[in-house]
């Protein structure tokens, strides 16, 4: 950070302090909030998810369709297969937009000759879009994005369709150890720019209370839950 954004970012705290009525932070309350992000207490932990690995993987993906998602469980060799038998079922275009993502290229997609991939950020006229997954959550059936070079956001928000790779080992029970699993991998300074919770494709009840599917984001979302 250079000298002017910190004195910039010093006026900015100190005229919320003022506002508040708050003095300087003293020594004392620095070395607390110091003390909290060095380590971080843990949120509650919902009983559900308590469970074995299998039943986590289990749950996740009972939820995942419970909120109008599609779900598939198949072994990593019959990923590029499920995904061009996804879109043919679907009658969907055989031309996708893919995460340059190295989990993601170590399937054998050149076995399929019908799918045309292009490598790179969503844009405008993409229909179908393949993505990893940071982590997916048993509670909620939830899949967690960390964006990145890797994984461009607009991948997850412009195409109508939206195909997710998700490894069985990636599933956790609840959101605390997403954040755990956050900063174990990207350090606390670290962290990527953002990072998206989703739950099933878009929807919206807010006209007329109807539900309706692609309001914000893709309307189909087919989830790939890769064996381990």
């Amino acid at each position: 950070m250079s000298d002017a954004q910190s004195d910039a970012r010093a006026q900015i705290l100190g005229g919320i302090r003022r506002s508040l009525r708050r003095g300087e932070i003293s020594g004392e309350a620095r070395q607390t909030v110091e003390a909290r992000l060095a380590a971080p207490p843990r949120g509650p932990s919902v009983a559900r998810a308590q469970l074995a690995q299998p039943a986590k993987v289990d749950l996740f993906c009972q939820w995942a369709e419970t909120l109008n998602a599609t779900v598939a469980r198949v072994g990593a060799a019959e990923v590029p297969g499920e995904v061009t038998a996804y879109l043919m079922r679907s009658n969907l275009p055989a031309n996708v937009a893919m995460a340059p993502s190295p989990l993601l290229e170590g399937y054998d997609w050149p076995s399929q000759k019908m799918l045309s991939i292009r490598r790179g950020r969503g844009e405008g006229s993409d229909q179908v879009s393949i993505t990893g997954a940071f982590a997916g959550i048993a509670e909620t059936g939830t899949l967690v994005m960390a964006s990145g070079p890797d994984h461009p956001v607009s991948l997850n928000l412009l195409p109508d369709t939206h195909v997710v790779v998700l490894r069985e080992s990636d599933i956790v029970g609840g959101y605390e150890e997403v954040w755990v699993r956050l900063r174990a991998r990207y350090g606390k300074n670290l962290m990527p720019r953002t990072v998206n919770t989703i739950t099933g494709p878009s929807r919206t009840g807010d006209i007329e209370q109807a539900m309706e599917l692609g309001a914000h984001g893709p309307r189909r979302m087919h989830i790939l839950v890769v064996r381990d």
